[in-house]
């Protein structure tokens, strides 16, 4: 396999029309992607594995239009946020030992983030990674310790000896448990090739197909221009271009998915519906769940509650899609566009802010961010 990550930052540098956007690197849009993402994770929950004739039947003709009881609660997380906490607690980590000990594996760092998530999901992992350094503050949130249906794929990469990498891909999985994880990526990137390359690397870690990580680079390279202030299409493209060129190997399956999810917003963006949504697949695997996502929030670019609700009534993956959707769209348009209601009762609401506040101000307090954020 060739080596995806070699390609040139210069490009990044001279895209069209930077000096005039509108940055949405802001507190209000870091909070909403992680918050929208909670919120559509929630939503899809219940109804995951049912079908859309099966939705309909117990929730009506529109489907499901609120939080239903998952995991015995409203609001219920799974571990779609779960993950994306870890990824970001991991980000925030490796940007904590870059600043005080010089450059770091980020990779690395985010995959020693990932073996305290499977700790909370009463995992062991047989690597060589010290099991005692369970340390900050994220393994001591009690509500992370719920196992909520956590991908087979991602348990069993964990408890492995080695990390996956894209040298070495240790599980040909297109699961989309890598694309689901990696909105933080994208929020805190330099630039759109450090988005593209490390979303991809923190997808091996446990999904070590082409299609999937891929699917997980695109999503965070598009999550890096939309905090440019880009609109959602030109996002897309602009990551399309990154994701087709020549060097990286096997990607024609996961650019065909988004090109197709552009082309079907484009023919029917004034009547989306479950059964459009379906003709992208059900988001079991990265490409299809990454689609999926992006027809969802183009149809519904200015209204957060359409497009996740879209998102979640589906034969699918709901909760992933959902999920995929919420970042995007509370990403676009802010905490403020997301109903008051569906926050009220989201699981983890608090430290979800929390750990979205951290990624937008980082280190403005060096004394208590070592703790909080060990750097290694």
């Amino acid at each position: 396999m060739k080596n995806q990550l070699n390609t040139p930052v210069s490009e990044s540098r001279s895209l069209p029309g930077r000096d005039n956007l509108e940055s949405r690197r802001t507190l209000e849009h870091f909070t909403g992607c992680l918050l929208g993402g909670a919120v559509g994770d929630a939503l899809g929950a219940p109804v995951e594995f049912n079908s859309i004739h099966l939705i309909r039947d117990k929730y009506g003709s529109a489907g499901i239009t609120d939080y239903a009881a998952a995991y015995g609660r409203r609001g219920a997380i799974t571990d779609d946020t779960q993950m994306t906490l870890f990824t970001a607690e991991g980000l925030l980590r490796a940007i904590a030992r870059r600043r005080h000990k010089g450059d770091c594996h980020r990779a690395s760092v985010i995959y020693h983030a990932y073996i305290r998530w499977l700790r909370t999901q009463g995992g062991q992992s047989r690597s060589h990674f010290s099991q005692d350094k369970m340390d900050g503050w994220l393994i001591g949130v009690k509500s992370l310790h719920n196992c909520r249906a956590p991908g087979a794929t991602c348990l069993s990469a964990l408890r492995g000896e080695e990390m996956g990498e894209m040298q070495r891909p240790l599980y040909n999985s297109k699961g989309c448990g890598g694309v689901m994880r990696v909105a933080p990526v994208g929020l805190v990137a330099e630039d759109e090739e450090k988005a593209f390359s490390l979303g991809c690397e923190a997808a091996t870690i446990t999904h070590g197909h082409p299609s999937s990580y891929y699917s997980a680079g695109c999503f965070a390279a598009i999550v890096y221009h939309l905090t440019e202030g880009r609109s959602l299409p030109e996002s897309i493209e602009l990551s399309l271009r990154i994701l087709e060129r020549p060097e990286n190997d096997e990607q024609e399956e996961c650019a065909e998915a988004v090109r197709r999810a552009m082309a079907l917003w484009r023919v029917n963006s004034p009547n989306p519906s479950p059964e459009m949504v379906e003709r992208l697949g059900g988001g079991w695997i990265g490409e299809e769940a990454l689609a999926i996502s992006l027809y969802c929030a183009l149809a519904s670019q200015d209204d957060f509650a359409r497009g996740v609700l879209l998102a979640v009534n589906h034969s699918g993956d709901s909760d992933s899609t959902g999920a995929i959707t919420g970042n995007l769209l509370g990403l676009m348009l802010g905490v403020g566009a997301i109903p008051e209601k569906w926050l009220v009762e989201l699981e983890l609401r608090a430290e979800i802010e929390a750990i979205a506040g951290d990624l937008f101000r980082q280190f403005e307090d060096t004394g208590a961010w070592s703790s909080r954020y060990p750097g290694w």
